[in-house]
């Protein structure tokens, strides 16, 4: 589902005035693979991202979003960095921004395919061979491989 029907009711009141929403970023491992796909309206490759529905957990958000939008079933592993997007404006001009929760996943079944429309392609890329990344997602790669906990938390330096 591209938009949520909770998130759809908010607009409804507040027109395109910029939302605080929870989201998660999937990093899906398989070996020496990464689950990545290609974003309908960017046409970006990315991990799988999504809003966390009211009252869901967020690993739970993780796991939902990866079977939706590739038909892969993954386990959480860890958090891996928690962070805040910068603001973005939608084509309709609908703004958010979005407390961010990256989740290292282990692939456990299933073939990538482009599940729910919102992607045009889904499928594994070696981790020495990745397509070009924006900044923000190489980011939440980065967070989701490394081992060292003080790459979890992005800070202003304040």
């Amino acid at each position: 589902m591209p938009t949520p029907e909770f998130v759809v009711a908010l607009r409804e009141k507040i027109g395109t005035e910029p939302l605080w929403l929870s989201g998660v970023t999937a990093v899906v491992l398989r070996e020496h693979e990464v689950l990545l796909v290609r974003r309908a309206d960017t046409g970006a490759w990315t991990p799988v991202t999504g809003i966390i529905d009211p009252g869901e957990q967020p690993a739970d958000a993780a796991l939902r979003e990866v079977a939706e939008e590739t038909g892969v079933h993954a386990a959480a592993e860890r958090l891996a960095m928690v962070h805040v997007t910068r603001e973005v404006t939608y084509p309709n001009g609908d703004r958010a921004r979005y407390l961010d929760l990256v989740f290292r996943c282990r692939w456990r079944s299933g073939d990538p395919y482009p599940a729910d429309g919102e992607n045009t392609e889904a499928r594994w890329f070696p981790l020495r061979a990745l397509p070009d990344l924006t900044p923000d997602m190489r980011g939440r790669l980065d967070a989701a491989l490394a081992d060292d906990p003080a790459a979890r938390f992005r800070t202003t330096g304040a």
